[in-house]
Formats: structure tokens, sequence, C-alpha cells
């Protein structure tokens, strides 16, 4: 009997898995009221927390927003267009940097004792916690639609509104918020178009 001899993790994921997760994949603009259990939030932490970050920095933070309190203080800091969606949704997630990311080095990037002092300089911190936290995020939208959740990121809101709200104290600064649960069709826009290979990319 002829069988596939290759490791599991070098075979390709089934067309289905791979609609699940791209091509058949959409932004959300409307929820349906059925709730996201904190297992499956802490789950798709989990999941997320494995993507490769620069030293396994992992300075992304995040905040599920589910609570009737917590979404009254976030919805006035969202852009108008996005405040209705963001009360519907059963969960927003706001997704920050920690520029402090360096201090859990000892500990995530143990066989480099000097780790921290790498990112002495603030610039440097700044510009690594901005852009792996910001892979993190793209880890978590694909985390999240794998284990059957929709998602619609979101830039437009109050940042410094955001941050004293939910980050105030802390070396945290958001970056982008995440509506999570389960879609509707309802105001689902048509798919945009997408650049051609040609027109984005090249092989040298």
């Amino acid at each position: 009997m002829a069988f596939d001899s290759a490791p599991a993790r070098d075979r390709p994921l089934p067309e289905t898995a791979l609609d699940q997760l791209f091509t058949a994949a959409r932004t959300r603009n409307a929820w349906s009221a059925r709730p996201v259990p904190e297992a499956l939030l802490r789950r798709l932490y989990d999941l997320t927390k494995f993507g490769p970050t620069a030293v396994n920095a992992t300075p992304a933070r995040f905040v599920f927003v589910t609570s009737a309190d917590a979404k009254a203080r976030l919805a006035p800091l969202m852009s108008e267009a996005n405040r209705a969606k963001t009360l519907q949704a059963p969960v927003n997630v706001i997704i920050g940097h920690d520029l402090a990311f360096a201090d859990t080095l000892p500990v995530l990037f143990p066989h480099a004792p000097g780790a921290k002092d790498w990112f002495a300089d603030p610039a440097a911190a700044r510009e690594t916690a901005f852009r792996n936290a910001s892979l993190q995020g793209g880890y978590f939208l694909l985390a999240a639609r794998a284990l059957g959740l929709d998602v619609g990121p979101m830039s437009g809101f109050d940042v410094e509104g955001v941050k004293a709200a939910f980050f105030a104290g802390t070396t945290v600064e958001p970056n982008f918020i995440v509506n999570l649960g389960y879609g509707t069709d309802e105001n689902l826009f048509p798919r945009s178009p997408r650049l051609g290979f040609e027109e984005a990319a090249e092989i040298l």
C-alpha cells in the first residue's frame, strides 16, 4: 500500500484548512451572539505564543475585553465606523507591545545571559517590540481562524485613550484591536482585489 513517508511537518495542509485560514476567510463586520468561552481564549493564546519572534522576545500583550464594563470603556475610544461592531462582537482583543519586554529575556532567552542589554537603547527596544508584537498579532489572527473563530482586525481607535484606559501605569502601548467571535455575513463587503505575484514579489 502506498503512503506518504514525509514527516507530518513537511506535508502541506489540505485545501480545506488553507481555505479556512486564507482563501475563504473574511474580515467580519457583524457578529452572532454565540459566546466564546474563556477556555477557548486561553487555548488561542497558547497557540499564538509559539509563533517565532526575535530572540524569543514575545513582546505582545493581549487584553481580552468581554465584560459589559470593559466594553463600555473601550467603545467610546473606537472610531465611529468601528464602534457598533465592537459592541456587537463577543470579544474585543487589544493587542499591544511591551517596551520593557527585555526584562523577560533572562527567562525566555536563557542561553544568552546578556540579551537584556542588547535593548538598552529605547529606540531599539521600541522598534523590536513593535515589529515582533505585530508578528504575534498576525499569528493570533491565524490561530483564531484555525480554532474556528472569525476575526475583524481594526486600527481606527484613540491610541492614547486606549493606553490610558487599559495600560495605565505600564510599559505597554496598544498596536491594534481585533473583534473576535463567530461572524455573520451581514455588512460583509465583497472581497477586495489582491496584488498578483509579479506586482508584489520577485525571485532573485
